[in-house]
């Protein structure tokens, strides 16, 4: 509930618990900012869509970033690995509206025995899950990021594109 200005009948800002808009980040705050989001989340959403005319997809899911890279899990049947042996595109999200990370990736298919101890313990660790340890086959995907968009609010769309082509924009 908001209240009003007595004098003005305006609604009081403070009583919205939201504040003015921080003015727009420059190129090297939002690439430092988005880096620190992709290290420091754990979940994103994943958009994929079905080439055979079945529509898109989204669903979400943990992730690790290794800096390079995002290693993600999801059942073997699922419609998401289908999608993605199907189409290697995918589009992922992470955060809020109002600060969101906007990545175009590509899918690679990694089966556990060429994934490596090290990056499933990574994952594992990271995400508090596990898909070594469940009965149903779970696939792994490495997302390849080509590019990455960052923005908070309409000011700060020009600019959001901070990787290119899987390069760093600096």
């Amino acid at each position: 509930m908001t209240t009003a200005d007595a004098t003005t009948g305006t609604a009081d800002p403070a009583s919205t618990g939201t504040s003015a808009p921080a003015a727009p980040r420059d190129r090297a705050q939002r690439l430092r900012d988005t880096r620190a989001k992709l290290e420091s989340e754990t979940d994103l959403w994943v958009a994929t869509a079905d080439p055979s005319g079945g529509g898109p997809h989204l669903i979400p899911l943990s992730y690790h970033w290794d800096g390079a890279a995002f290693l993600i899990s999801t059942p073997r049947t699922s419609v998401t690995s289908r999608n993605l042996l199907a189409d290697r595109r995918v589009r992922l999200s992470l955060g809020p509206t109002r600060d969101v990370v906007v990545v175009d990736a590509t899918a690679e298919p990694v089966d556990l025995a060429d994934l490596g101890s090290q990056a499933a313990d990574a994952f594992a660790a990271r995400t508090g899950f596990d898909p070594r340890t469940l009965g149903t086959p779970y696939q792994y995907f490495r997302l390849r990021p080509h590019r990455i968009q960052a923005w908070r609010e309409a000011d700060e769309l020009p600019g959001r594109t901070l990787m290119r082509d899987g390069t760093w924009l600096t």
